[in-house]
């Protein structure tokens, strides 16, 4: 939903052109969502439709969480900056948490963890998103399963030079190649890491250790971030 949408809301046409519009900010999602809106409209015309935004607990984020330590105009010109994802995770969560320990969600200082594949830690203050370890796309922040999370910038381009790869290749180099995968050879599944880590398999190990550092050192910093830690 990018800056366009901060909660859910009932599609119409005008919603489906704004959607189309932010399909360059998320190229693997969107449009695998239109088309499940075009099917619903097609075989319950009448049956009103709910576009709910992985993106909008985050659009309250300050400025200084979400933007790039890049040329301002870019930002201006083409929209680069924090997004977030995960959102409708970490809100349920969190105010599951509150309700499951009886106390007021909006006085608490949290931090959720979204676990799976894809990997998302958030840190929660009063009951806002004050920042998110996602960027742009959902390959910023923590080591996932075939994500690369955090990386060097410049890490890119050489690899592009290195290896003659496309702009196309590195984002698929990093989006379904990298992360558990890409460090373990194994797999993206930490049941088969498992197995390899009772094997003693070194990159197995090395694979585990890595996924878990990244999560501590992200929980680490919201905590600083935040004040403190309630839940």
């Amino acid at each position: 939903g990018g800056e366009r949408f901060n909660k859910s809301v009932l599609i119409t046409e005008e919603v489906i052109e704004m959607l189309k519009e932010c399909i360059e900010l998320a190229p693997l999602h969107n449009p695998p969502n239109l088309k499940g809106i075009y099917a619903i409209q097609e075989l319950l015309p009448h049956t009103p439709q709910v576009s709910v935004f992985d993106t909008a607990f985050h659009q309250t984020m300050p400025d200084y969480a979400y933007v790039y330590g890049l040329p301002y105009s870019l930002y201006e010109k083409y929209g680069i900056r924090r997004y977030g994802f995960h959102g409708t995770s970490h809100r349920y969560v969190s105010k599951r948490a509150c309700e499951f320990l009886n106390v007021p969600y909006e006085s608490q200082r949290i931090i959720t963890a979204h676990i799976g594949n894809g990997v998302s830690i958030t840190a929660i203050k009063n009951g806002k998103s004050v920042d998110t370890s996602m960027g742009m796309t959902p390959v910023e922040g923590l080591m996932m399963g075939t994500r690369s999370g955090d990386l060097d910038p410049g890490v890119i381009s050489y690899i592009m030079e290195k290896e003659h790869m496309s702009a196309s290749g590195i984002s698929t180099l990093l989006n379904k190649f990298s992360g558990v995968l890409g460090i373990s050879g194994i797999s993206s599944d930490m049941r088969e890491i498992e197995v390899g880590i009772k094997e003693n398999n070194p990159r197995a190990i090395l694979a585990l250790n890595t996924y878990d550092y990244r999560i501590k050192k992200y929980i680490g910093a919201y905590s600083a971030v935040l004040g403190g830690v309630d839940i």
